[in-house]
Formats: structure tokens, C-alpha cells, sequence
């Protein structure tokens, strides 16, 4: 499947002949299993926090403060200092700097659990600066208790951002395609791969999810109607519509950054070629013309740019093009290969699969420098996505010849695996923020 930009292609097409039942999901529902995660990575400079066991937590039957630590601990740049202190603080008058300075811990997470009338639980929390004995942050939730994850997320991102400066993800969600046998799942879960829902079960083969920037619809290619068509599905109730079914193939669909349009990668003249279509499938306008083949789009941050992969100098290269048309300016020249293009948030970098060596690998190329960076060595990866504050990427390989989802931070210096107990992990893409509800 990886041995060229070409057959890949090919292959893709093929599945227009697998034939199959079909069986679609209206709305979500729980999938199977959850994805459990390996950290095989971290970073060089972690940030030593401690964080005490919440008080009144042993009556919840999802502790907070294990969401709150698995979550530090997996982005890798967190060390987890010892909180084993009976009576652990919950209120800042019980807090002993010195004891916690002396613990190595600059950081301090603190907090109480007092169960409410109406069943629901108020989680209060507050974190400390050790070093400064001064507050960083502190915040109220009343919830039920299903959001009792949910809040531990919450209190890890606020946590991720007061000590790094850059905004957690602990609380986005990632989408991804799981086969098992014959059968396709596009799931989405947390971005800790719990909690995972299907959004779509079929017998043929579904591709490229793609999130609409509010986080509310995903986009992507199913092959139930025996050829590839683009639909859009709102996640909270399950509708959807196809908004891509041009004669011959339709796929890779992109939002734009403001949720209008699609770039989606057609034949309907031939070979295949980019065009820009609005969200509901109307108004088609072809972006590229070229004699070869023309896939992957992906918008720039400021919509005023398509990235996309193309053979037309000779081996598939990752070139960009204005929205409005015009010449395509080429980005990528080390190496034969370098596919599945994917800017940043910020947009000063974009992600991709470079082969080296028959190796297929993540690699980050500067927009300024054009210096790109291999990040990571597991040669078998595709489908690279950032998440949304730009520090990890979601990506796809394989491991004893299953495949698995893996991330890397932007640096390579953090490295997590993600894996199902049974089946294949295929077609990552992180979801966007959501919006702030505190």
C-alpha cells in the first residue's frame, strides 16, 4: 500500500469493486474498546508537578486526579512527584510549601469532591506555584457523573497551559477508521482513546475523515454505494448527506478554515484533479489542471492556500496553490516521496510522509527555512495530523503488521503509541478545539 504514490492511488480505486453489505449508523454509539496508550517518548526538560488526591474522591467511581496525572504524564512533559501525604491538602491553608519544595515538586494540584442534593458532585480545584507559594489557578465545576473524565481533562488543560503556555488538548477528540475482519468503523473518542463511538459501521471500506473546524461534522469517503463518495455527518444526531458523488471518484475531502467549502480530489475529467466545492456539494470549481495526478488538499490556517500531493514533476511531491488558482509552487525536493501534506495550526509548518531508505516516515517541514525534519522511526507511517495547539502529530502505522496509531511531538522528542486490543487502526485526524466552557 505504501510502495508508491501511484499505487496507492490505484489501489484505492480498486475498492470500487469489493461488494458488501452495507450498514450505517444513525448517530453515535459505543464502540468496542477503548485505545490504551504507550508512552515510548518524553521530553528532556519535565516539569515536576504533584498532584494530591482530591478530597471526597474515593466516593466517585472515576477518580479525577487519575485522569488529571494520565493525562500530564502523557504528554511527556510532566514528571509526576510522590503526593502520598494522609491527609492529603485540599484547601491552600493546608498546604506546607517547604514539604512539597523539599518533595522536588514546583507545581501542586489540589482539590476537593462535596457531593450536591440533586446527585450531581462540585469539584473544586486550585493550583499552586511551590517555588512562588502563590496560586496559578483555581476553578469550580458542578457535574454529573458521567463528566467526571471529562472534568479531569478539563483541569489537566488548564494545568498544560498555566505551566507551558500553550493550550491543552487533553479535551479534543480524535477520529479514526477501525477494520476487523471485513467490517469499517470510523469511530471517535477522547483524545486519550477513551470513551471510543461509532459514527459509521459498513462492510466497504471507509477513508479520510476529515473535521469541520467547529468540530461538529466530520467529512470523509465511504465505498457503500461501490464507489468512493464524499459525505459530511453531524455528529450530534447522526444525519448526514452526501456532498461529493460526481461521475467516476470522489475523496479526500478538506474543510476550509471557515467551514464553507471543501477542497475534494475528483475524476470526473479525467485524471485526478483538486476542486473546490461549498460544504453542501454545490458549485464545483476546478483548482488544479495538470496531465497528472492531483490528491491529498489540505487548507492553510488562513484559507488563502491549498497544500496538495502531485507526480506532475515526475515522483509525488507536495506542492501549494492560491484559492484562487494560478501556478502551483513546488515546497518539497528532498527525497522521491513525500505525500499526505498537513499544515499547522499556526501555519508556519506543515507535516508529511517522506520515504527514505524504503522507510516511510513523519516528517515536518519549516515554511520559512524549508527545513524538514524526519521525527520518526517506526517506517511503516501515513495520514499525519496535528493536533490542535501544534505541539503533538496523530499519525497511522504498524507494529507486527497490525495497524496501530502513534504521535509524536512536533520536536520528536515524545513519542506515544495508541492500539486496539483487535483489529486495524487506520485514518487518524485530530479534531479542533472546542469551545471554552469555563
Amino acid at each position: 500500500m505504501r510502495s508508491s504514490f501511484l499505487a496507492n492511488t490505484i489501489l484505492r480505486a480498486c475498492c470500487l469493486l469489493i461488494v458488501g453489505a452495507y450498514l450505517a449508523a444513525a448517530g453515535l454509539r459505543p464502540a468496542a474498546a477503548a485505545l490504551t496508550i504507550e508512552i515510548v517518548g518524553a521530553g528532556t526538560n519535565q516539569i515536576p508537578i504533584a498532584i494530591a488526591p482530591f478530597a471526597g474522591e474515593d466516593r466517585l467511581p472515576q477518580k479525577v486526579t487519575e485522569v488529571v496525572a494520565a493525562d500530564l504524564q502523557r504528554s511527556g512533559l510532566f514528571r509526576l512527584v510522590g503526593a502520598n501525604v494522609n491527609p492529603p491538602p485540599s484547601d491552600l491553608a493546608e498546604v506546607n510549601f517547604s514539604d512539597w519544595n523539599g518533595r522536588g515538586a514546583e507545581a501542586l494540584a489540589i482539590g476537593s469532591v462535596q457531593p450536591l442534593a440533586d446527585g450531581r458532585f462540585e469539584i473544586r480545584f486550585r493550583l499552586l506555584d511551590v517555588v512562588k507559594q502563590a496560586p496559578l489557578a483555581g476553578y469550580t465545576y458542578t457535574v454529573s457523573t458521567n463528566q467526571l473524565r471529562a472534568t479531569g481533562h478539563k483541569i489537566a488543560d488548564v494545568i498544560y497551559e498555566k505551566l507551558t503556555g500553550d493550550r491543552g488538548i487533553f479535551s479534543t477528540k480524535i477520529a479514526y477508521v477501525v477494520k476487523q475482519g471485513k467490517r469499517y468503523e470510523l469511530q471517535v473518542a477522547d483524545a486519550d482513546g477513551y470513551g471510543p463511538q461509532t459514527v459509521l459501521a459498513s462492510n466497504e471500506p471507509i477513508i479520510s475523515p476529515a473535521w469541520s473546524p467547529d468540530g461538529s461534522r466530520l467529512a470523509y469517503v465511504s465505498f457503500e454505494k461501490r464507489k468512493p463518495i464524499v459525505y459530511v455527518q453531524q455528529l450530534a444526531t447522526g444525519a448526514r448527506k452526501v456532498v461529493s458523488n460526481f461521475k467516476g471518484s470522489n475523496s479526500a475531502p478538506a474543510w476550509s478554515p471557515d467551514g464553507r467549502r471543501l477542497a475534494v480530489v475528483l475524476t470526473k475529467d479525467g485524471l485526478s484533479q483538486v476542486y473546490l466545492i461549498s460544504a453542501d456539494g454545490s458549485n464545483p470549481v476546478r483548482l488544479t489542471s495538470s496531465t497528472s495526478i492531483d490528491t491529498e488538499p489540505f487548507f492553510s490556517p488562513d484559507g488563502q492556500y491549498v497544500l496538495f500531493t502531485s507526480d506532475r514533476g515526475g515522483s509525488p511531491q507536495i506542492y501549494r496553490v492560491s484559492v484562487g488558482g494560478g501556478q502551483p509552487e513546488r515546497l518539497t525536493f528532498d527525497g522521491s516521496y513525500n505525500v499526505s501534506p498537513r499544515y499547522s495550526p499556526d501555519g508556519k509548518s506543515f507535516t508529511f510522509i517522506q520515504r527514505n531508505g524504503g522507510q516511510f516516515n513523519v516528517a515536518v517541514q519549516d515554511a520559512a527555512s524549508r527545513q524538514a525534519t524526519v521525527l520518526t522511526d517506526t517506517g511503516a507511517d501515513e495520514s499525519p495530523s496535528f493536533a490542535p495547539n501544534g505541539k503533538l502529530i496523530l499519525y497511522a502505522t504498524e507494529v507486527k503488521g497490525r495497524g496501530v496509531l502513534a504521535a509524536v511531538s512536533s520536536d520528536g522528542r515524545v513519542k506515544q503509541r495508541l492500539s486496539t486490543p483487535q483489529g486495524d487502526v487506520r485514518e487518524p485526524a485530530w479534531g479542533p478545539f472546542m469551545k471554552r466552557s469555563q
